[in-house]
């Protein structure tokens, strides 16, 4: 059995899960402007809540956005330290599909669009289809004006759920639509993402691992030297 520990702070929210010995324990808060403060205390909580030590864990996978560019760039940061220092690979989820998983869980949802209030007047965009008991995405995560997020979307049916702040922010952008009440990315859900990649092997090497920002002008920088 696999042990996995997993961290979000790609938003507004800060959440921590851990998979151990075929159980998830996990950490929710919000936390917009302290991400840095909580985010080591909450991992210490929940290893230490599970009887478990770091150095039984068997990768870190870490919420690589799209979402808040100090957010995700602290959530990496931190996802990369840790797994440094033991020396474990990472595993990367997208915000978007996260959120997407959330709607499952909430409303066993299969269909899901989610959205992600990117400011500038666009939002973050994914839509997602659950199909032998993996995600698999309709378009291709974008960054897009509210009002245009109707020519992106393929296809809606009857089952189809929405995720994110962005319908929050913008609620027009479609109307012929389910809530699933899932705003903001958990770590609960991340893990379960997670896991199937660590499964499938689709881990990544500490200077591997890199961010989905969307927007070009945005560029990232890995660790000194790397």
């Amino acid at each position: 059995m696999s042990t996995i520990l997993a961290i979000d702070t790609s938003t507004e929210a800060c959440s921590v899960a851990l998979l151990y010995r075929n159980e998830i324990t996990s950490d929710f808060m919000i936390s917009a402007r302290d991400h840095t403060k909580q985010i080591l205390p909450m991992v210490d909580k929940i290893l230490h809540q599970s009887d478990c030590s770091l150095s039984q864990v068997d990768a870190i996978a870490f919420g690589q956005g799209p979402g808040s560019f100090t957010g995700v760039r602290i959530g990496i940061g931190v996802a990369q330290g840790l797994a440094l220092g033991l020396d474990k690979p990472m595993i990367g989820v997208s915000t978007l599909m996260t959120l997407a998983q959330g709607a499952y869980r909430n409303k066993q949802a299969t269909d899901v669009i989610a959205a992600i209030d990117a400011r500038m007047n666009e939002v973050y965009l994914g839509q997602y289809h659950y199909i032998d008991d993996q995600w698999q995405a309709v378009i291709t995560p974008c960054v897009v004006a509210p009002e245009k997020v109707g020519d992106k979307i393929q296809t809606i049916t009857s089952s189809t759920y929405c995720a994110g702040t962005g319908w929050q922010t913008y609620p027009d952008m479609l109307t012929n639509i389910k809530q699933s009440d899932v705003l903001l990315p958990d770590a609960q859900d991340l893990i379960v993402i997670a896991e199937q990649k660590w499964q499938n092997n689709e881990w990544l090497n500490v200077q591997d691992a890199e961010p989905t920002y969307l927007r070009n002008e945005v560029t990232w920088k890995k660790l000194p030297g790397r």
